[in-house]
């Protein structure tokens, strides 16, 4: 029994007293830090209420949907300024730069227009799809929705100063979806993924209108580009593809290149350069080459 007590006690003393130095990687917290589960029930209520009927609990009657609506409003209010206070370690200073209740109520004002961006990706998912029947089979079945959904609440919240929690969020959705969006990208309406498995867009990505991805399509960064003290610089990094640019299967581009408008990139090319609007990109024939920090073909 004392080689069981002893044992524990010494193991205790190991992880509360830092004496490993990689220990320090872990940073120490006074403050409450986001609860998960808060934020997966706030995405709950918000899946519901932007698409009620659908997706989350709030119900379909016309009748009773103004009630749903407003206490899941309520109650996602609440929820969400509890958790922006538990982020205030993160803002600048550790202080929020107004009060949690008054970003809560910013982030409500915004919800039209997030349901208005997500109703264009519904669309333009559907009309990408010559499987989808209804629109209801899109909101109900397709991953890239539920990406999106998560994608627009996140790019929101962090529109706002919002720190931490955009991309808990997003992460979230990546969980369940295999995208991955960051949610600093940005994103324009009418925006799709076909299948989805695999996307990956970057934190400086621009995306315009009408851009569809199709699954693995990876949009990423050529390097990290890091400061003297080995942290991440806040430069652009990340593909542009302006409107209306089809990106197919497997194909990865990266750095700070522009696709040009009416674009379309077949699937498996390797982009580390800029293409002209109206272009055709395929890759007919497998190429052998050399490349290094993200350069080749």
């Amino acid at each position: 029994m004392r080689d069981t007590f002893d044992t524990i006690q010494r193991n205790v003393d190991l992880l509360t007293h830092p004496v490993v130095p990689e220990y320090g990687y872990v940073p120490h917290h006074s403050r409450l830090l986001p609860d998960l589960e808060a934020v997966k029930e706030s995405m709950e209520l918000l899946k519901g209420i932007l698409f009620p009927g659908f997706l989350g609990e709030t119900g379909s009657n016309p009748n009773t949907q103004t009630y749903h609506i407003g206490t899941g409003l309520e109650r996602l209010y609440g929820l969400l300024r509890e958790q922006i206070e538990r982020c205030s370690e993160f803002f600048e200073g550790g202080v929020l730069p107004e009060s949690a209740g008054n970003l809560a109520l910013a982030f409500i004002d915004r919800l039209p227009e997030i349901k208005r961006l997500l109703c264009t990706d519904v669309k333009a998912i559907f009309e990408g799809d010559a499987t989808a029947k209804f629109y209801e089979e899109v909101i109900y079945c397709y991953p890239a929705v539920l990406a999106m959904v998560h994608y627009r609440v996140a790019h929101t919240l962090l529109k706002l100063g919002i720190p931490v929690i955009p991309r808990i969020i997003t992460e979230l959705a990546h969980s369940a979806t295999g995208i991955d969006i960051h949610p600093a990208a940005r994103i324009d309406e009418y925006f799709s993924i076909g299948h989805g498995t695999g996307v990956v867009i970057g934190e400086t990505c621009i995306i315009g209108k009408h851009v569809r991805l199709y699954q693995g399509v990876t949009l990423g960064a050529r390097n990290n580009m890091l400061d003297e003290y080995a942290v991440s610089l806040d430069e652009p990094r990340h593909p542009v593809l302006e409107d209306h640019v089809i990106i197919y299967s497997n194909t990865t581009i990266l750095g700070r290149v522009t696709i040009g408008h009416h674009t379309i990139i077949g699937g498996n090319i390797w982009q580390t350069t800029s293409v002209a609007p109206y272009s055709r990109v395929t890759q007919q024939k497998s190429v052998e080459t050399t490349f290094t920090d993200g350069s080749g073909i």
